[in-house]
């Protein structure tokens, strides 16, 4: 699915206040204490709480060696002022049905700033410009909508409701589904101009 360009660990993505680069073994710490918080696993599917550090360690082998292959693309968010400073995780991954699907965390001290929005735009934008994709799917958990908002941020439509499996949760969860295809990456919408009060 990605190209040999996303496929060597020295490739990275800059924004105007991130890196997005490949998680190394120097990522563990962060990674259990981020993704490791209740606030931040309870929106995920595969991440335990308490989160112990052998799933980080197969985590981290998995991304790598799934970026080496093409058939996903998992990177580190870090600010571009310590880039060696992990505070979020984003993916796109194949799926064997459907279209692939992007997921994503941020470490809740990072909340509210639109840095998610900030990384799910760089990555799409690289999605459909390296890999001529048609189509990415997302979801999100239904009492999430600090998630939903990202996603309609950048372009993503809702596209239904589901129940899906969340193995670190135990139970199937409801959640919303999202889409965003190559025409509206090519064409969004307008934002409505502002108008000024009288």
């Amino acid at each position: 699915m990605f190209p040999d360009l996303t496929r060597d660990d020295v490739f990275r993505i800059e924004t105007r206040r991130l890196w997005l680069r490949w998680p190394t073994a120097k990522d563990r710490d962060a990674i259990l204490k981020l993704a490791g918080d209740p606030s931040v696993a309870a929106m995920l599917a595969r991440v335990p709480h308490p989160l112990p550090a052998p799933v980080v360690d197969g985590f981290l082998l998995q991304a790598r060696a799934q970026n080496t292959a093409g058939s996903a693309l998992t990177l580190a968010l870090a600010p571009r002022a310590a880039p060696g400073s992990l505070i979020g995780v984003i993916s796109i991954e194949g799926r064997t049905e459907g279209p692939p699907e992007l997921g994503y965390w941020l470490g809740q001290p990072y909340w509210g700033s639109g840095l998610m929005a900030e990384a799910v735009t760089a990555l799409c934008h690289a999605f459909f410009a390296y890999t001529g994709g048609m189509e990415l799917a997302a979801s999100a958990r239904t009492v999430n909508p600090a998630s939903r908002h990202v996603l309609e941020t950048c372009g993503f439509v809702q596209a239904g409701s589901a129940t899906r499996p969340f193995p670190a949760r135990g139970a199937d969860l409801p959640v919303d589904l999202f889409s965003l295809d190559r025409r509206r990456w090519q064409n969004p919408p307008s934002k409505p101009a502002m108008t000024r009060a009288a």
